[in-house]
């Protein structure tokens, strides 16, 4: 007697499924962009949900951990299974370990706060952060996002892409203008990044943020592919420009060396890896 077929769940349930999924994560994205803790109602509206259904799957996923709510306060926020789940992320990463060290050297010879950042969706994601010890400091949380063409770590990256890289990226998110400083134009910033490519550096020149500069360089994969960005950022009274060429070289050496430790070829308009 033959045993008898699995039963085949009809296609509309997993759909409700895989909708309760992405909703679940869109929450949960939500509450990660927020510096603060954030209402059911705001949550609601963010996510296009109703006020009951948004706290459905709040209560489901503050059951596991993965949001934290304030009873005292109503807020939300990420919880610390998020931060577990996050963390075993960058584990999987060598890059952030191998970075780290250079990252803290980079830190004690500029004396300037020190970031890694990688491309994702046509913008740059912050990994990682070394902060210096001076009063005034930039400051990029892991996880933050910043636009590609206004950013250091987003224009070195854009350094390296191929013309069709960087006509994907444009066509995306086009060129906003953050500050009056900002490249809003192609050729303006096709300009700028084949700069970036001749001296091995990208500048950020209160572009992103008004009274800040950034210096970016690219760490390259074991194809001579832009595979993220490491930067140093201060304010304009401790960059100013005599300097910028000294914190750049220093920056692309760092670069370099990571790109080298981690199995990575420079491409040949960028010459030789230190060894």
């Amino acid at each position: 007697m033959r045993a008898p077929r699995p039963t085949i769940r009809p296609a509309p349930e997993r759909s409700d499924q895989v909708q309760s999924l992405v909703r679940a994560l869109a929450i949960v994205n939500r509450l990660a962009a927020a510096n603060e803790g954030v209402t059911l109602t705001e949550v609601a509206q963010q996510v296009g949900l109703s006020p009951s259904t948004a706290h459905r799957l709040l209560t489901t996923l503050e059951q596991e951990r993965y949001v934290h709510f304030d009873a005292e306060r109503r807020l939300w926020s990420v919880g610390v299974q998020a931060f577990v789940a996050g963390s075993a992320f960058l584990k999987t990463r060598s890059l952030v370990g191998t970075a780290r060290p250079h990252m803290r050297a980079l830190m004690e010879d500029s004396e300037e706060t020190v970031n890694l950042a990688v491309e994702d969706q046509a913008e740059a994601v912050y990994l990682s952060q070394v902060e210096c010890r001076q009063m005034m400091r930039a400051f990029a949380r892991p996880g933050g996002r910043v636009p590609l063409h206004c950013s250091g770590v987003g224009k070195a990256l854009l350094s390296a892409m191929s013309d069709g890289d960087l006509a994907r990226v444009l066509h995306r998110h086009g060129m906003a203008r953050i500050t009056v400083k900002t490249i809003t134009t192609t050729p303006a910033l096709r300009g700028d990044l084949a700069q970036a490519r001749t001296c091995g550096y990208a500048l950020d020149d209160e572009e992103h943020a008004v009274g800040m500069r950034c210096v970016a360089a690219v760490i390259f994969n074991e194809g001579a592919e832009p595979v993220a960005a490491v930067s140093l950022s201060g304010p304009m009274a401790r960059i100013p420009d005599q300097r910028i060429p000294l914190l750049g070289d220093l920056v692309r050496r760092r670069a370099d060396a990571i790109t080298a430790q981690l199995g990575g070829a420079l491409p040949g308009w960028r010459g030789q890896l230190p060894r």
